[in-house]
């Protein structure tokens, strides 16, 4: 079991960087120069959703990036707008500009043709879903187990 939970965490951590190598050759496809491959999977992520820089943050896994950086670089370059919260001053409400939905569609499309090219593979549905399954169950078992170690560090 030990082999091969350390090779789930490198595979993930792997596929991750991967899926950015993907995203960086299709915006250079595109001809989109002013957006890394970082921004753009924050930007798809966002989708037609309006929320704070804390909830991007939650919500995505951007290794090593700073999301606040990201965010300000995205709206210099008109692919988000950003307002403060008329009930927390302090809180950052980020949503797609039409720019950011335009490129939002692209990498849509870029999907798409994924799930299309992934059928004629050995990969099935279930495999997916089955993998989906397992990182999810990974995901609560890290979060529960990073809480327990919080509370031990506190009680110590």
């Amino acid at each position: 079991m030990a082999d091969h939970y350390l090779e789930v965490i490198s595979l993930v951590e792997r596929l991750h960087r991967q899926f950015l190598e993907v995203i960086k050759l299709e915006l250079d496809g595109l001809g989109v120069r002013d957006i890394n491959n970082v921004q753009a999977l924050m930007l798809f992520n966002i989708g037609d959703a309006e929320m704070t820089v804390g909830e991007l943050s939650l919500r995505g896994c951007y290794l090593g990036s700073n999301v606040s950086y990201n965010v300000k670089k995205m709206v210099e370059n008109g692919y988000l707008a950003q307002e403060r919260s008329v009930h927390d001053r302090r809180s950052i409400h980020v949503k797609l500009t039409g720019k950011g939905r335009k490129l939002r569609d692209r990498l849509s499309g870029m999907h798409e043709r994924h799930l299309k090219l992934l059928k004629q593979t050995a990969v099935t549905e279930t495999d997916l879903e089955t993998v989906a399954m397992t990182l999810r169950r990974l995901e609560r078992f890290w979060m529960h187990t990073g809480d327990l170690a919080a509370r031990s560090v506190v009680a110590a």
